[in-house]
């Protein structure tokens, strides 16, 4: 289940650019750096600000700037439409229903699904941004919305969104990220087998009690994100849970930056 999306960002240029790899899921020679494992995490996707201290970990949107001597991991909404990015999409990359309209996210009515049966012209499209975020001194990438095809009746596969989730690791590896799975708690297992991601960033698992998915599949190297409205017991317990990820964070749902009076962030221990 997809809970959190990044803010709107325009990328209409990134369509100018092409290229991305299709090689079956490698390291690159050094190989990328993981984040580190049980390390204290910040999610700030609803607007960039100074780390609490202690932090080693911050995810920030693609468009925002990574921060010197923290692991930075970069998000990138690789299968479905930002808000105010519509247009930057060829027509023929969304999916359609049999009226020829674009086929919307019922939970996020401003997002349109890509049509991953289509996952090389897609990666032309994402491979730049992916590129973008190494060169702006990001560590790793999230990937997001993973899941999108179950929200099309079956019009979309999990083959599908392997494909896609496949080269887009790929292109990752190739510049020197690490690659993260975002939610997709039941395809777990195949998208760190057969597409090769190296990590998890994952919302709610404590939540829906689907935390041992992602720990089982990547160990210590899950980030994971509960949010304060939807808390299922306190937070000192969810803490005590040895299910929870080690890296934790408790954030408002809005991600909303510390001069906002809603901001909260809590981690354990």
């Amino acid at each position: 289940m997809t809970v959190r999306r990044a803010l709107p960002q325009l990328a209409a240029t990134a369509l100018l650019l092409a290229g991305c790899a299709g090689q079956p899921p490698h390291d690159p020679p050094a190989g990328p750096q993981l984040p580190p494992a049980s390390a204290r995490l910040d999610y700030q996707l609803g607007g960039a600000y100074d780390p609490p201290d202690g932090v080693d970990i911050v995810v920030r949107d693609r468009a925002a700037a990574s921060v010197d001597d923290l692991y930075s991991v970069c998000y990138v909404n690789g299968f479905q439409t930002q808000p105010g990015e519509l247009e930057a999409w060829p027509d023929d990359l969304l999916l359609r229903d049999d009226d020829g309209e674009p086929v919307i996210d019922p939970d996020w009515p401003d997002e349109v699904i890509l049509d991953t049966r289509k996952a090389d012209e897609i990666a032309k499209v994402v491979g730049p941004w992916i590129r973008d975020c190494a060169s702006d001194g990001f560590d790793g990438v999230e990937f997001d919305n993973l899941d999108t095809y179950t929200r099309t009746d079956g019009t979309l596969s999990r083959d599908d969104a392997l494909d896609l989730a496949t080269l887009l690791v790929d292109t990752a590896h190739d510049v020197g990220l690490a690659a993260g799975q975002k939610n997709a708690a039941e395809d777990a297992y195949l998208l760190r087998s057969r597409a090769g991601f190296d990590f998890a960033v994952v919302e709610e698992c404590a939540a829906f009690e689907e935390c041992s998915a992602y720990t089982e599949v990547y160990g210590g190297h899950v980030l994971a994100i509960e949010y304060t409205d939807n808390l299922p017991r306190p937070w000192d317990e969810v803490c005590a849970d040895p299910e929870t990820p080690a890296s934790v964070v408790l954030r408002d749902r809005d991600l909303v930056t510390p001069d906002d009076p809603a901001y909260v962030f809590e981690t354990c221990g």
